[in-house]
């Protein structure tokens, strides 16, 4: 990871590509209930809040390992997302 500024475009895009891709299943599933799409939607939205409030954290020892452990918890939240649009 190069600097906090790719780790916060990083959050940024990821987690506007999984909204994105809510967005696109809903338009092309009108007829079904949209309410666990939009659940996923508030979740990355809250997901992004937590991450980002992370990445801005002062008091931390090891900078280099606590941006690493949000890195890895953007990964794995990410996945998870996916995989909740994919059940869809």
């Amino acid at each position: 990871m190069a600097n906090v500024r790719d780790l916060k475009k990083d959050i940024n895009y990821v987690l506007g590509d999984i909204i994105e891709a809510v967005y696109i299943w809903e338009l092309t599933n009108p007829d079904k209930d949209n309410k666990k799409a939009e659940a996923i939607i508030d979740e990355a939205i809250v997901t992004f809040d937590e991450l980002i409030t992370k990445v801005n954290q002062k008091d931390v020892e090891d900078k280099k390992k606590h941006f690493k452990a949000v890195n890895t918890e953007l990964e794995e939240r990410g996945r998870k997302l996916i995989d909740k649009i994919n059940a869809l």
